[in-house]
């Protein structure tokens, strides 16, 4: 089995509904498992997303709520990959779909899962919910809520996360103080921050950018914290997306 699919079943993607919320690598992950999957897969959003990249090799689709369903259906008779969205001025971005929407394509489309971004993060490393994030279909297999490990330690400013009203309310870190594997623990764990609308989905924590040893020693006190903290999840992936072998640790309970 090669790496890429080593990470597959490590974040049970390999059918339904995967979505992914938080910050610190959602998009990458997204595209790496995409390209990693051997069968029939959507992506999409149901926020604003960046354009897809053009190195990445699917089919697109950029359409209105009455004609994307049959638009994705006819690319998919031709091609393994699709990826989808709706129009936006807004520029460089596409617009996400209803949850609603995404449901219905699932249903109707025959991909073997579909990977789906819903909620934003500007790029940081760490963010906690407001009260509309995020966006889940209710028919989601599985939440990934991802975090950044290069958050660990740093000291929590709008450089490096989202949200920081939220992410003191959740965590108990206030601006300019350093964050600890405990608070990043609580984030992944509470009910208003990972774990915010996730539904009976099945859950499964990523700590990205585990990039060198102290960020993997961090990354996994965090995670055996976030495992003891609550038994809404038996495990917590630690990876690096951007390495050839992305898979770096499974902390499980």
């Amino acid at each position: 089995m090669s790496d890429d699919e080593l990470l597959l079943d490590a974040l049970d993607a390999r059918t339904g509904l995967v979505c992914f919320v938080g910050a610190g690598g959602k998009k990458t992950t997204l595209y790496r498992l995409a390209g990693a999957h051997p069968g029939r897969v959507g992506m999409t959003a149901t926020v604003h997303i960046p354009f897809f990249p053009r190195e990445w090799d699917a089919a697109r689709v950029i359409a209105s709520d009455d004609e994307i369903l049959p638009a994705v259906r006819s690319k998919l008779a031709h091609h393994d990959k699709v990826a989808f969205a709706h129009p936006s001025n807004k520029r460089g971005r596409f617009a996400g779909l209803a949850p609603s929407l995404v449901g219905r394509i699932q249903a109707e489309v025959d991909f073997d899962l579909i990977l789906v971004k819903a909620d934003g993060a500007r790029s940081r490393w760490i963010k906690a919910p407001n009260s509309v994030e995020p966006q889940i279909p209710k028919d989601a297999r599985v939440v990934i809520p991802v975090i950044s490990a290069r958050a660990i330690g740093e000291v929590l400013t709008d450089r490096i996360a989202h949200r920081l009203d939220r992410i003191e309310s959740v965590c108990g870190v206030a601006p300019g103080q350093t964050i600890t594997p405990g608070q990043v623990a609580r984030l992944l764990s509470h009910e208003q921050g990972a774990l915010s609308g996730i539904g009976d989905a099945r859950v499964i924590p990523l700590i990205n950018m585990v990039d060198d040893e102290q960020c993997r020693t961090l990354a996994a006190e965090t995670a055996r914290q976030a495992l003891a903290q609550c038994d809404r999840f038996d495990r917590v992936v630690l990876a690096s997306m951007r390495r050839s072998q992305p898979l770096i640790e499974i902390v499980e309970r």
